[in-house]
């Protein structure tokens, strides 16, 4: 058995990890933190969580990171608060998987300008996609999870760009569930503002911007350049990515095909779709990602992705890199199918 804690266990993707984490036969989990929530029962904040044994009699602890002792330790913190965290979990004997955005980048510089905050000094760190850094994690003490956007577009990328068959200027869409913006209500999330709504935000300004570009130019011969727009639609869960790119030579769709089922024959969690579309049904509460392929007579590629945003672009994720760090089965606690209709 591996022993995991959670530090900030009270919101959405908090509450991820325990439902799956709940369910994994070879996890216990030792202690969930939060500074507010000291006392509480998780399944008084969790409601949905409510009989689930692991969980019954586990109540939030105020306590610091240095008296936690687990195998692995998830930070679901905020960006910025996890700096303030992972230092010290990472001079003990625990490897560290932080969903925030406060490792994924090796330039501090770009971090900073992104996400407007002083970083306090860099780790050495693994980008947590398990597709693209199997090996890495493997061997990583601390492992950057993913944003979600950046999951769905650069799984969605990746084979075209690491073939080299795309030209440099990636156009990407996606349209996001709410539950994205966090636990906290704002007045863009309230229900009169975002119901029969849609809403484009940060234009051309977005901080998962430098994050899929950034990958996307690791894998490539050539100066990669990704322009993002999102778009707030009022649906709790999922992300709907549409990438537009140019081929650089005439590829008919069933080749296009064969290069995804080539370059992701050996990963559980990619689902190539030949007909049909993806929904964000199909993948609501999995740690799925499904993709389709169309192309036009311009050699225009039209690439689609699906998500949810709080699995495989968030907790689930972090579950599968824990399962590759400790040499688990990837699917462990993580093979189900999604909640349609």
């Amino acid at each position: 058995m591996v022993e995991v804690s959670i530090i900030g266990g009270s919101g959405y993707t908090g509450g991820e990890l325990l439902r799956i984490l709940s369910n994994h036969p070879k996890v216990e989990i030792r202690y969930v933190t939060s500074r507010k929530l000291d006392g509480v029962p998780v399944t008084k904040i969790h409601k949905n969580l409510k009989g689930m044994e692991p969980l019954e009699n586990l109540t939030f602890k105020n306590i610091p990171p240095e008296d936690i002792d687990s195998d692995i330790v998830f930070c679901a913190t905020p960006h910025g608060v996890s700096m303030k965290i992972v230092p010290t979990l990472y001079e003990k004997d625990v490897r560290i998987i932080d969903l925030s955005g406060d490792y994924r980048f090796e330039d501090i510089e770009i971090y900073e300008k992104w996400y407007g905050i002083k970083h306090t000094g860099k780790l050495d760190a693994v980008y947590g996609l398990p597709e693209i850094h199997r090996e890495s994690i493997k061997r990583a003490k601390l492992v950057a999870n993913p944003g979600c956007f950046p999951t769905g577009a650069i799984l969605l990328l990746t084979p075209l760009v690491k073939e080299d068959i795309v030209e440099e200027n990636i156009v990407i869409d996606s349209k996001t569930g709410v539950s994205g913006a966090g636990i906290s209500p704002t007045d863009t999330t309230h229900f009169p503002n975002i119901n029969e709504n849609v809403i484009p935000y940060k234009i051309t300004s977005h901080r998962h911007t430098p994050e899929i570009e950034k990958e996307l130019k690791k894998l490539s011969n050539r100066d990669i350049k990704v322009f993002f727009t999102p778009h707030l639609v009022p649906i709790t869960r999922g992300i709907l990515t549409t990438a537009h790119v140019f081929l650089r030579e005439e590829i008919d769709k069933e080749g296009l095909i064969e290069i995804y089922r080539k370059f992701y024959r050996r990963d559980p969690f990619i689902r190539i779709f030949e007909e049909d579309i993806p929904s964000l049904t199909g993948v609501r509460g999995t740690n799925f990602c499904d993709i389709a392929i169309e192309v036009d007579k311009n050699r225009r590629a039209v690439l689609v992705s699906a998500i949810d945003n709080l699995v495989k672009g968030a907790s689930g994720q972090g579950v599968q890199n824990m399962n590759i760090m400790m040499g688990f089965d990837e699917r462990e606690g993580l093979w189900f199918g999604g909640l349609a209709p």
